[in-house]
Order: structure tokens, then C-alpha cells, then sequence
């Protein structure tokens, strides 16, 4: 039976891809990466590999990519295929990092002031202050907790573009058209540096995918799994 490994962004947990559950089931046993005990790419993909099993198809949404991308290179023998969701390869600056330390993703508004409405810069314009969404991306958080952002924020993340051109399995490259953590020139140069790479978009998507347009994500992955025989 075909196996499927999730790794979840930045403060994410196993709840962003519940509402995908259903039609990823369809396609394989599921696995959920754990990327919450290291501070490092390489911990992360180290601690994921000795859990999952023998041979798999990889997804890494956001900073899972840049994980899955290491986890790839580390037992290319076990990735049958790898994609990768509103990611990038494009190096941190110090000031990238230094934000992710203080406790904001890149992109992010300054707290709100007293009464003002919350918002979140993940989610498309038009979701950012839906209050379901909002209330999930703050209950992952909440469930994860200081140290888990602590150690992800740490995470050192080095332009890794040509790495990719070492990737020779199968690859999707998913970019969300109104993505503004991600810009999409990086997401789609992601796509021009894998070899056997299948590119496609989400269009009327924020960052958040799997929470924003789950059933439209997941038809995607199974589209690209079974066209290329994964």
C-alpha cells in the first residue's frame, strides 16, 4: 500500500491537514512527520526518516518543503516522490530569522491595537479575519507552544536552488496565487530547478493551502500521484 508522509509548516500541527484527511486516505496510510523536537533541517528530516516507513511519497507544505528538500537529498532511495506546497528554497536573511525569533512569521502585522480586528497575513485578503480559520491557526499554536516555535525558529535556512537539481524523482511544485508569505516567483523557480518536476496553482489561495482550499490541494496531489504512477 502506498504510504504518504505530511510535514506542516512553520507552528503547525497535524489539524492543518484534517480537512484533507478523507481524500488523502483515498490515496495511502498516512504519516504525519514530526518536526517539533530539533532545531536544525537536518534534525528534523533525520527524526521523520527514522520514523516513516521504508519507502513513501513526501509532502512539505511551507517549511516542510525546506525539510522535505533535505530529507530527499539524506535517503533519496526512500522518496518515491516529493511535493512541495506554498514552499520555497530561497535563503533567510539574519533579519528573516531574527523576526521568526521574536515570535512573528515573515509578513506579519504588528499586534493589533486594543479592540482593532485580527488578521492574519497567511490567509487570502478575503479569509484573513475569518474567525474559524483564525481560531485553528491560533490553537495549533497554542497546542505547540513556546518551545516548538523556539526551535522552528531557529531553523537556519540557506538558498538551497541547486540542491533542488539533485532531486530526480518525481516533483509537484504547488503555488497559491495570493500567497503573501511566499512570493510566487520563488515558489515557481522551485519548479525550474527539479528535474522531473510538475508545476501547479491554486488561485484564490492565501499561504495556508491545506486549510484554505483543502479538497482543491488534494485533488492536485492525487492528479500528480497516479499520472505519474507513484
Amino acid at each position: 500500500m502506498r504510504s504518504l508522509v505530511l510535514l506542516p509548516g512553520f507552528m503547525c500541527d497535524s489539524d492543518l491537514w484534517t480537512d484533507m484527511v478523507p481524500d488523502l486516505e483515498a490515496l495511502g496510510s498516512l504519516h504525519y512527520g514530526n518536526v517539533y523536537e530539533d532545531s536544525s533541517l537536518e534534525g528534523m528530516a533525520q527524526r521523520v526518516l527514522a520514523d516513516a516507513p521504508d519507502r513513501f511519497v513526501l509532502v512539505g507544505f511551507s517549511m516542510g518543503g525546506f525539510v522535505a528538500r533535505v530529507l530527499t537529498l539524506m535517503a533519496p532511495e526512500r522518496v518515491a516522490g516529493v511535493a512541495f506546497v506554498a514552499s520555497s528554497a530561497r535563503g533567510y536573511s539574519d533579519e528573516e530569522r531574527a523576526r521568526r525569533q521574536a515570535g512573528y512569521r515573515p509578513g506579519d502585522r504588528p499586534p493589533p491595537a486594543a479592540g482593532a480586528v485580527t488578521t492574519a497575513m497567511g490567509l487570502h485578503p478575503d479569509r484573513e479575519t475569518d474567525p474559524v480559520l483564525l481560531n485553528r491557526l491560533r490553537a495549533m499554536q497554542r497546542r505547540l507552544g513556546p518551545e516548538v516555535r523556539k526551535r522552528q525558529a531557529a531553523l537556519v535556512r540557506r538558498d538551497g536552488y541547486a540542491d533542488l537539481e539533485r532531486i530526480t524523482c518525481p516533483s509537484l511544485v504547488v503555488a497559491c496565487r495570493q500567497d503573501r508569505l511566499r512570493t510566487f516567483a520563488e515558489t515557481e523557480r522551485m519548479a525550474q530547478h527539479l528535474p522531473q518536476s510538475n508545476f501547479a496553482i491554486l488561485e484564490d489561495c492565501g499561504h495556508m493551502a491545506p486549510l484554505e482550499k483543502p479538497q482543491e490541494l488534494a485533488t492536485l496531489l492525487a492528479t500528480w500521484i497516479h499520472r505519474t504512477g507513484l
